[in-house]
């Protein structure tokens, strides 16, 4: 990764009357990351918060070819799923990198890993984070590490 990086944690389940002002509000966290010295973004590609992210940096890219998206997989079978779908897909095949951060299966610790590997190689995190107690969002809080 060259240049200063950011990454995205949100939740997958957001509610449908909310989805507008959030993509609102993380292009607007985008916006203000690049114009701070951003190149280079990375996402879990989780539904929700992530992919949404993921689409707002390759919008930008498209004039900004400065920008990188890595996208950073918890486990293989989860690329092979995300694979199957052609949106996904697409924006996969946009990414700078594509990294499988554990191995083949899930295990209980592969999104932790992943999420923890993402923070500790950004230099800003942009977080989607409403008050709820559950989810990985609420359980990788960087700023209060679970483990």
């Amino acid at each position: 990764m060259k240049g200063k990086t950011c990454c995205v944690t949100g939740h997958r389940d957001l509610p449908q009357n909310e989805i507008n002002k959030i993509k609102a509000a993380l292009e607007h966290e985008i916006d203000a990351a690049v114009t701070d010295g951003f190149t280079c973004f990375m996402s879990g590609f989780a539904d929700g918060v992530d992919q949404y992210f993921a689409e707002l940096v390759l919008e930008r890219k498209q004039t900004n070819p400065a920008l990188e998206l890595i996208a950073v997989i918890p486990y293989r079978k989860r690329l092979d799923s995300l694979n199957k779908k052609t949106r996904t897909r697409e924006l996969l095949e946009a990414c700078a990198e594509c990294c499988c951060h554990t191995g083949k299966n899930i295990s209980q610790a592969s999104y932790s890993h992943r999420n923890r590997y993402m923070v500790e190689h950004s230099d800003r995190v942009i977080a989607v984070y409403d008050g709820r107690e559950t989810g990985g969002t609420a359980k990788d809080d960087p700023l209060h590490p679970s483990g």
